[in-house]
């Protein structure tokens, strides 16, 4: 009688209402070690000009988030296939403004600073930066502003029903370059790369001067 919902796999509830997009957490290999690689947003951007983020972007119609992030970092970056390779997933992200995101630690080699239109500038952060300790946080109160025409009389209490609040943290990594650059990296990308670099932590990879450190 059963069967069918024990083979059932759980999907997530209002899935359809969230914006699908998937980015790409790029490890480099540097003199001095691995290191991320971040882009600045252009100041021409309609959505969050000049700010820090991942190679990325929405998934479209028939995408799967893998082929959304390998499609974006190629056209953001302007390198080829043979230039990327996904290692894994990290953590999905859903926000609580209805984006879900799809991350995905990768290994970038031959870069040679390229970008399209899009991109102001790329820079890069040693991973042992994040490894080293955890961002700062300010946590965000977030509540419910019911709509004006919402049926109050149906809710016990009426207007003055007890609303839960729930509370969103905003991480932010401040990291000072060598020639004194002081970048801001917060908000979701700052919460997507403390999850990376935890579970980098959790695999044994470590940033090394002779590529990725990986213990036995």
């Amino acid at each position: 009688m059963f069967e069918t919902l024990a083979r059932r796999k759980p999907r997530i509830v209002d899935e359809e209402l969230c914006r699908k997009s998937a980015v790409v957490i790029p490890l480099i290999q540097k003199e001095n070690g691995i290191h991320i690689l971040f882009e600045v947003r252009s100041g021409n951007l309609r959505t969050q000009p000049g700010e820090i983020c991942f190679p990325g972007g929405s998934c479209e119609a028939g995408e799967t988030p893998r082929q959304t992030a390998l499609r974006e970092i190629r056209e953001e970056l302007k390198i080829r296939k043979r230039q990327i390779r996904l290692i894994g997933p990290a953590d999905v992200f859903i926000s609580p403004f209805n984006m879900m995101i799809h991350p995905y630690i990768g290994w970038l080699e031959d870069y040679k600073d390229t970008h399209n239109g899009e991109v102001a500038q790329v820079f890069t952060v040693p991973l042992a930066f994040f490894q080293d300790g955890p961002p700062q946080v300010w946590e965000q109160k977030v509540r419910i502003e019911p709509a004006k025409d919402f049926p109050w009389d149906r809710v016990p209490g009426g207007r003055g029903y007890p609303w839960r609040q729930g509370r969103y943290p905003v991480c932010f990594y401040t990291y000072r370059e060598p020639d004194g650059t002081v970048r801001h990296i917060w908000g979701l990308t700052a919460k997507i790369m403390e999850n990376a670099a935890a579970l980098l932590k959790e695999a044994s990879v470590f940033s090394g001067g002779n590529g990725i450190n990986e213990k036995n």
